[in-house]
C-alpha cells in the first residue's frame, strides 16, 4: 500500500473532503499552477496528526494568498487548511481562532467586541495560519505584536504551545514557523479594550485605502517583494519606470507597482521571469536588489 492510499483511508476516516490530481489554481489567490497527488480539506487535528505521522510528504496552503505554484504541480499531498478548520472564540480580551479562520473574521469579531490591536490586518486576505507563518503585517503593524500563544504540530505529530512573550524568533515576514514543517493549529491574539466607534473608523480607512491604492480587481498574491531597508519595493520599481511592464499574462499593476497581478491566462513562468527582470532592473538603476515576497511551491 503505496502512502497516498493509506492517506484515503485516513481521509475517510475522519470524514473529510479528498481528492486526487488536484489543480491547485482554484486554491491560490494569483490563479495560477498545475496540480497536486492529492489534496486534502483539513477538518479536525486529529486529522492532521495521523497525515503527518503517515510519513507522507505534505504541505499546508491556507487562503493561498502568498502563493505561487508551478506550471507542472507539485508531487506531494497539500493540506487545505481553510473553512472546515476555521472556528474563532473570545475569552475575555483575547481572540483564540483556528489556523483556518479569514484574519478579517477575526479582526470582525474584535471590532464587535470593541478590543482593539488588530485594525492594522483588516483587509489582509489570507488565513490566521498563513498571517502567523509569515508574521503578516501592513500599516506598522505586525501580526508578532499582538500574538500571545500559538498551539501548533511538530514534525512528530505532537501537539506543542509557543508563548510569544519568550521568543525573538519573529521578524518582518518571519516566525519560528517559517521554512519548517511545523503545522500551526490556532493562535491568541491578546488585545485591550478601545472604543468601538474609533477601532470602526480605522478599519474602515484602513480597507479603504487598499481599494483605492491596491488592484484587487486582479488575481495576485498581494504584495510580491519585500520591502528593501530604508525603502520601499513599489517606489523603486514605479521610479524604474516598470509599471504596466509585462510578460505574458502577467503585468506588474499600472495601479500599485508592489504588485504583479495575472492580467489573464499568466503563467507560473510568466510571473517568475517578470520577477527576475524587475530584480534585475531596479539592481541596475539603483544598486537595491528586492527580495520576493511570495513562495513559490513546485
Amino acid at each position: 500500500m503505496n502512502n497516498y492510499n493509506k492517506l484515503e483511508e485516513i481521509c475517510k476516516k475522519y470524514g473529510a473532503k479528498f481528492e486526487r490530481n488536484a489543480t491547485l489554481s482554484a486554491y491560490t489567490t494569483f490563479k495560477i499552477g498545475g496540480a497536486c497527488d492529492f489534496l486534502v480539506k483539513v477538518n479536525n487535528v486529529e486529522l492532521l496528526q495521523k497525515i503527518v505521522q503517515s510519513g507522507v510528504n505534505y504541505h499546508i496552503i491556507g487562503n493561498g494568498s502568498n502563493v505561487l505554484v508551478s506550471d507542472e504541480g507539485v508531487r506531494c499531498a497539500v493540506l487545505l487548511i481553510g473553512s472546515d478548520f476555521a472556528d474563532i472564540d473570545m475569552p475575555g480580551a483575547c481572540v483564540v481562532a483556528n489556523a483556518g479562520a479569514r484574519l478579517t473574521s477575526a479582526c470582525i469579531i474584535a471590532r464587535d467586541n470593541a478590543l482593539t490591536g488588530l485594525e492594522f490586518a483588516y483587509g489582509i486576505p489570507g488565513t490566521v495560519g498563513g498571517a502567523v507563518y509569515m508574521n503578516a503585517g501592513a500599516y506598522d503593524g505586525e501580526i508578532s505584536q499582538v500574538l500571545y500563544e500559538i498551539e501548533y504540530l511538530d514534525e512528530d505529530g505532537e501537539i506543542k504551545r509557543l508563548d510569544t512573550r519568550y521568543t525573538e524568533d519573529f521578524a518582518y515576514r518571519k516566525s519560528p514557523f517559517t521554512g519548517t514543517k511545523k503545522i500551526i493549529l490556532s493562535a491568541i491574539f491578546a488585545l485591550t479594550h478601545g472604543d468601538k466607534t474609533q477601532i470602526t473608523a480605522k478599519m474602515n480607512d484602513f480597507m479603504n485605502r487598499r481599494k483605492s491604492k491596491q488592484p484587487l480587481e486582479f488575481p495576485s498574491a498581494g504584495s510580491t517583494f519585500k520591502r528593501p531597508e530604508g525603502d520601499y519595493a513599489s517606489r523603486l520599481i514605479d521610479v524604474c519606470g516598470l509599471k504596466g511592464f509585462s510578460v505574458g499574462g502577467a503585468q506588474v499593476s499600472e495601479k500599485h507597482a508592489g504588485f504583479v497581478i495575472n492580467k489573464g491566462g499568466a503563467t507560473c513562468g510568466d510571473v517568475l521571469k517578470l520577477i527576475e527582470a524587475v530584480k534585475e532592473r531596479v539592481y541596475k538603476e539603483t544598486g537595491i536588489m528586492l527580495e520576493k515576497e511570495v513562495e513559490v511551491l513546485g
